[in-house]
């Protein structure tokens, strides 16, 4: 056995002699993990990134309860899987791996891929990103090969999603086979019952993501009818067993202030999520429509809004779009993700369908390479204001740039819409008026 074997196996069988330490007593032990961590550590970022936690907790009496609640709602068996898999493999231990094995490739490794296992789902949501895709289910090989070779490049996060990943039939077989991985899987959450559960707890890596639209009116129409009440009791037999998951929702026009109100936050957390996804809605997939997507004033407004519930909420907040100053610009074209659909199509984002590659005959290192990834990381930071980080919403006449020049094919016919006509003259004006609002934001603060 090599040496890198010998040092996961070190790290991991401190991790949870660590988590069982602080299980005892989170309140009072949790401002002691990042410090006992920190001396373990050897690449420098990951110390420092230790250190600024432990800071962070110690100051933060908001953040100090939310990891309070991680360890007292989260089962043992997520402590010492999934938080493992994603804070310690992924985070502190390859992160340096990562860097070398990019060295040597001469192409950026990405700290997660996107992955739909199946684009079978069991609903048909009105304006799906996903809803043009033709469905189709990845074989147990393909994705179990991709697996191995994304933890070959020191990737030990992966992101499902689809379809509906749960009706994926080797969604579990592959979970316990890389019981060395951390699964977010995004969902619509209808399909989880106790046998699923049980398999949750029995594999301890699989964290789901609930989608939902807001109460119950707007996610039942846009879900279809009877979805929020199946989404409440799934959420109820997560928490009941201590699997920890988040929520996701589409923000638009019409429900960003239900979305981000205070009664909908602490109703969020109130059913057990311990971290939410923000998603603009962007005009792709099915019958896409560009009035749902939010106006310049609607997006500063979630600006300020998102800042100040993570200063009120014991709740891990993430706004997809508007985090460019957290991530410096866009993340997608294999800077820090990317998407492989269930057909095994390259894409440089879920939301950018437009594939360069196929990984069905190809090694993921060699897919990492590809003319659309260069061009993407050409241009990035595609402004050098992070307020505007997306080359789909923000500065389109980029993204127009990158699949010209990497001769990227739309993944179906209506992708381009998005680049010509109708729809690019749109994003063009909405950009330029973010461009504006957004500058004024930043002069602000």
């Amino acid at each position: 056995m090599d040496k890198e074997y010998w040092k996961d196996a070190a790290y991991r069988n401190l991790s949870i002699y660590l988590v069982k330490y602080v299980k005892k007593d989170p309140v009072h032990n949790i401002d002691k993990l990042a410090e006992l961590l920190h001396k373990f550590v050897m690449n420098e970022p990951a110390k420092n990134a230790l250190e600024n936690i432990r800071k962070a907790i110690i100051n933060d009496p908001n953040l100090k309860e939310y990891f309070v609640r991680v360890f007292k709602e989260t089962h043992e068996n997520y402590l010492k899987c999934f938080l493992i898999n994603l804070l310690v493999r992924s985070g502190l231990i390859n992160s340096s791996k990562r860097e070398n094995e990019a060295q040597k490739l001469g192409a950026n490794i990405p700290f997660t891929i996107l992955i739909d296992p199946t684009e079978a789902c069991n609903l048909r949501c009105k304006g799906c990103w996903a809803g043009k895709y033709d469905i189709n289910v990845m074989p147990f090989d393909l994705l179990n090969r991709i697996l191995n070779e994304a933890k070959a490049l020191g990737i030990n996060f992966i992101v499902l999603s689809g379809g509906e990943p749960t009706t994926y039939p080797y969604l579990f077989d592959l979970a316990a086979k890389h019981r060395d991985l951390a699964f977010m899987m995004y969902t619509n959450g209808t399909l989880i019952d106790e046998k699923m559960v049980e398999k949750l707890l029995k594999t301890g890596n699989i964290s789901p993501v609930i989608s939902l639209e807001g109460w119950e009116k707007e996610t039942d129409g846009r879900r279809g009818s009877g979805v929020f009440q199946r989404i409440m009791r799934s959420m109820d037999l997560l928490k009941e067993n201590g699997v920890p998951f988040g929520y996701s929702v589409t923000t638009t026009s019409y429900n960003y202030q239900e979305l981000f109100s205070d009664d909908f936050v602490k109703f969020m957390i109130n059913k057990g999520v311990l971290y939410g996804w923000s998603f603009h809605y962007i005009p792709v997939g099915r019958q896409p429509d560009y009035s749902f997507m939010v106006t310049p004033a609607q997006r500063k407004w979630l600006v300020e809004r998102v800042k100040e519930i993570r200063s009120k909420y014991p709740l891990v907040f993430y706004d997809f779009w508007n985090d460019g100053e957290l991530t410096k610009g866009c993340i997608a074209g294999g800077r820090q993700y990317f998407h492989i659909t269930a057909n095994g199509d390259v894409e440089p984002c879920a939301f950018v369908h437009f594939k360069c590659d196929n990984i069905k005959d190809k090694p993921l290192k060699d897919v990492l390479g590809n003319k659309v990834f260069r061009a993407y990381q050409k241009y990035q930071p595609v402004s050098d204001n992070y307020l505007r980080p997306c080359p789909i919403i923000d500065k389109p006449e980029i993204l127009r740039k990158i699949v010209k020049e990497s001769d990227a094919v739309p993944s179906y016919e209506d992708a381009v819409n998005i680049l010509q006509g109708e729809g690019a003259d749109f994003l063009d004006n909405l950009s330029a008026q973010w461009e504006k609002v957004s500058e004024e934001l930043l002069r602000k603060d």
